[in-house]
């Protein structure tokens, strides 16, 4: 009998503390780093050129295309659709025209049109995977990106904040065209260009940092906007651990003026939003009761989905951390699996289990 009523209490109290939980959500109450959501990987991306793929795997048996298979539906329906995380990966085109014609279609013909609006001729910021190859994007520039985000979001004003991991990528094509590099010079661009996209929608470092010394002082002290002062904005997180990370915060002491947070170490005066892909990290807990906003991922190379695996995911839930990518937000299209990654009530945005609070 005193069990009955020991469990009888247990259950009763986890379920005020789940209303109290959704309560506090529903009016805005918690910080934006006490939700968990789901977001989707290079969310831009449209599947490799069948013929491509097949003609690269065909002559270079060392180099497996295989983790490559799996694409996107447009960002506005991916939003629509209740995701709250995206991840943008941003190539350098300061005169234009750079990549206006990859070199994978000399190789395989494709009766698809590519850039048919001549958006890729024009300078600015392109948005795609890997140069030559993997170019197929829903989302030509980042220009464009920008926009759609502004409209979808001007559409649904109260919208929770979305993630937006963006990527600086310059590596070299193996069919030999070369990127251009990122420069400080160049980061100040796409700050500039982040501003001018989505305006006060941005939430900035500056904005988190507020009266504290430094930004992880801050972070530490929970100093994170409330949801309610947070809806309908972006934060972006620089997805780089090395020398273009130490480029961007060059000269902005704790990210002063810029736009963006980066996946700086702890301890470190910028250290906020954090990168740890290996969802089954144990320190990721700790990190989140810290104050720390940490990104791991679901899945990764197809390999979770291929074998309809649930062990990362599992453990990406559990583990707090804040916003979790997948490439499978719906089931592959591209081989047969029911692999899909959602919350068991269907939705992608939650209470975070560790530090959600009563």
């Amino acid at each position: 009998m005193k069990q009955t009523l020991f469990t009888l209490l247990i259950a009763g109290a986890a379920i005020s503390n789940s209303n109290a939980q959704s309560d506090n959500f529903q009016k805005g109450n918690l910080k934006i780093n006490q939700i968990q959501v789901i977001g989707s990987h290079n969310s831009y991306r449209q599947n490799i050129e069948p013929d491509l793929y097949n003609l690269i795997q065909a002559k270079d048996t060392s180099r497996s295309l295989k983790g490559l298979q799996y694409t996107h539906i447009p960002i506005t329906d991916q939003l629509n659709k209740g995701l709250r995380n995206l991840e943008i990966d941003v190539q350098v085109d300061t005169k234009g025209g750079k990549y206006f014609h990859p070199k994978g279609l000399d190789i395989a013909k494709s009766d698809k049109a590519y850039d048919p609006n001549g958006e890729m001729k024009k300078p600015g910021f392109k948005v795609f995977h890997m140069i030559d190859i993997d170019f197929r994007t829903s989302c030509y520039t980042l220009q464009n990106c920008l926009a759609e985000l502004k409209k979808w979001s001007d559409a649904n004003p109260d919208h929770v904040p979305v993630f937006i991991t963006l990527e600086p990528k310059d590596d070299d094509s193996f069919l030999g065209t070369k990127a251009e590099k990122f420069t400080p010079e160049i980061f100040d661009a796409l700050d500039a260009e982040l501003r001018k996209g989505l305006g006060d929608k941005l939430i900035t470092p500056d904005m988190v940092r507020g009266k504290y010394k430094t930004l992880e002082e801050a972070v530490l002290h929970n100093n994170w906007p409330t949801l309610k002062k947070a809806k309908g904005k972006f934060l972006f997180i620089l997805d780089n651990n090395g020398a273009k990370r130490d480029l961007y915060a060059q000269n902005h002491p704790s990210l002063k003026g810029r736009a963006a947070f980066i996946n700086a170490d702890p301890g470190k005066p910028e250290a906020a939003t954090l990168f740890r892909n290996n969802s089954e990290d144990p320190e990721i807990a700790n990190l989140v009761k810290k104050g720390y906003i940490i990104r791991t991922r679901a899945d990764s190379d197809t390999k979770e989905a291929r074998a309809n695996d649930y062990t990362h995911f599992e453990a990406a839930k559990k583990s707090g951390a804040q916003v979790i990518t997948t490439d499978y937000y719906l089931p592959s299209t591209l081989f047969n699996s029911p692999y899909q990654i959602k919350y068991d009530d269907g939705t992608y945005v939650r209470v975070d289990p560790v530090n959600g609070g009563e």
